[in-house]
């Protein structure tokens, strides 16, 4: 019975998002229904979240926009086949990551990346749907182009198009903040409560349909509405593109796969701990790129899954994807008998429900938590959101991951390094430089916390250099590599010349606290052989070994603090 309230709730939620997000895609309202069907029953088939709800969403609607703009005229035949095309791409791409096990790609969309991309994608969003608001047109890829079309279209407003679409606004913000107090007071349990609030844009496109019927406002006031939306089922098949659609579509495709799953994963993952059950990341890839090849056959556009409608099917009580079935089920009883309803729906309340919908997403503590705690990620999420803006979706996007790997190479060029001593009576090292602790004359210990490849070799050989150059009493030089996962052929090779050139100097080269995986690919070589000082298994034997006073390689009469 979760599973059938749960779908009943959804698909209210879903009938007005589909229709907005296929008018934000640039595609027919028809075509947001299509796309709300099969690809929900096949990832029911195939997915491993219980509550995911997969279909149209804000983003990637606005990726597909963003992407066939430039390719054919929105709404045109050639842009529909186009939309379907860029679903099979994204889809085929999912499919092959999948079969590959390839799913840890993805996340190399970073958090801030993602987050940034998300807000600078909602304010363009907001600012390309202001148009409907006001009854004017004006398109645009960037803010700049779009502001200025707007402004230069401000004289042209429709006052009725201008009234309708600030009211859906106002009632659908006040449904989200106010409307599950008010509820909540007069007596209702704060779950339902909240459910009605998540199901309010239904409502409010009821009574904005009925009123532009009522008061023939499509023809005495001028206001634009939906139109005529056929009943009837999409037709299955698929057509091929032709090779420069392919290479106009792949990297557009290959973005919107894998902003999409990752939106995808993350909801799928917060809800499945709430329940403590488990997400496969790979089996998602192919559940999703079977969805979107649905998607593409029955005559959608490229879906995934939406963090709104996940939420309310879980609090609504989903415990199977029997619930997205019941959706799609539902979904084909709208399609093929009550779309005459949408007719006069106005295109001011569609973009009002995309708004308000993609307002929320902007998330401002997350910016200002991510700058405080590192301005590297800070930076990236910044820029990321500002490229997004103002170059457009791709060349943002490519900017954010471009800096997000960029900081990661120069962190692993530079890595942490600290030369550490015993804390008193215990067997514990800490950094010489936080605390107080015991040092043994001639020696140094020195613990490098990064796996050591080309790109820190010679920063590690140029501290361990320096130290050594700081004091000409040190006979004994000990790399703590208990952080170290990995030993490159270029790091191996700076060891070997380091060790060489320590013995030229009369200066041995031990290493402690070297891991399993690491000694077992340093076998392999003759590094070990030509070693000219000693492995010990831990620092504290390192320790105790070159403090004792009969050990023949000592030079020291005692620890010093």
């Amino acid at each position: 019975m979760g599973d059938v309230t749960a779908g009943l709730i959804v698909t209210v939620m879903l009938i007005p998002q589909s229709l907005a997000y296929a008018s934000l895609a640039g595609l027919p309202p028809e075509v947001g229904l299509y796309a709300s069907i099969l690809p929900l029953v096949v990832y029911a088939l195939l997915g491993t979240s219980m509550t995911l709800a997969v279909g149209p969403v804000a983003v990637v609607s606005f990726m597909t926009a963003t992407a066939l703009a430039p390719l054919a005229t929105a709404g045109s035949a050639e842009y529909i086949a186009l939309a379907g095309h860029l679903a099979l791409l994204s889809g085929l791409i999912l499919l092959i990551f999948g079969i590959l096990r390839l799913g840890f790609i993805a996340y190399f969309l970073s958090h801030p990346v993602i987050n940034g991309f998300i807000a600078g994608a909602a304010i363009l969003i907001a600012l390309g749907q202001i148009k409907h608001i006001l009854g004017v047109s004006a398109d645009g890829v960037t803010v700049i182009e779009l502001s200025t079309n707007l402004v230069s279209q401000l004289s042209g407003f429709n006052a009725t198009s201008l009234v309708i679409g600030i009211t859906a606004i106002v009632l659908l913000q006040l449904s989200r903040s106010w409307l599950p107090r008010a509820l909540t007071w007069a007596g209702l349990a704060s779950n339902i409560a909240e459910l009605l609030s998540k199901v309010a844009p239904m409502f409010v496109v009821i009574i904005a349909t009925a009123l532009v019927w009522a008061l023939d406002l499509e023809h005495s006031a001028g206001l634009r509405v939906v139109g005529h939306v056929p009943a009837q089922l999409p037709s299955l098949g698929a057509s091929l593109p032709s090779s420069e659609q392919w290479s106009s579509l792949f990297l557009p495709a290959l973005l919107i796969g894998l902003v999409g799953f990752v939106e995808s994963i993350s909801v799928a993952q917060s809800l499945a701990l709430k329940r403590r059950q488990r997400i496969k990341p790979d089996r998602e890839l192919l559940a999703l790129g079977a969805s979107n090849v649905a998607s593409a056959i029955s005559g959608g556009y490229p879906v995934t899954g939406g963090f709104a409608r996940s939420v309310v099917n879980f609090s609504a009580g989903a415990n199977t994807p029997l619930a997205g079935i019941i959706s799609a089920t539902l979904m084909l009883g709208v399609v093929a008998g009550l779309t005459g309803l949408f007719r006069t729906l106005p295109y001011a309340v569609l973009a009002a429900t995309i708004i308000v919908a993609v307002i929320g997403m902007i998330d401002i503590k997350a910016f200002y938590h991510t700058w405080r705690y590192d301005r590297a990620d800070g930076l990236a999420m910044i820029a990321t959101a500002v490229g997004v803006m103002l170059l457009g979706v791709e060349e943002g996007i490519v900017l954010g991951v471009v800096l997000s790997l960029s900081v990661f190479i120069w962190r692993s060029s530079r890595p942490h390094m600290a030369v550490v001593g015993r804390v008193p009576g215990t067997q514990h090292f800490r950094n010489i430089k936080r605390h107080n602790v015991e040092t043994l004359p001639g020696v140094v210990a020195l613990r490098i916390d990064e796996s050591l490849f080309f790109g820190n070799a010679h920063a590690v050989e140029d501290q361990a250099i320096a130290l050594l150059a700081e004091n000409d009493k040190v006979k004994d030089l000990i790399l703590i590599l208990s952080a170290v996962n990995r030993i490159d052929t270029t790091a191996l090779e700076m060891l070997s010349n380091l060790n060489r050139s320590l013995n030229e100097n009369g200066i041995r080269l031990h290493f402690a606290e070297i891991k399993g995986p690491v000694m077992d690919r340093l076998r392999h070589d003759a590094f070990l052989n030509d070693l000219s000082g000693r492995l010990f298994l831990s620092l504290n034997e390192a320790f105790d070994y070159f403090a004792a006073p009969t050990n023949p390689n000592s030079t020291q009469e005692s620890p010093q603090l």
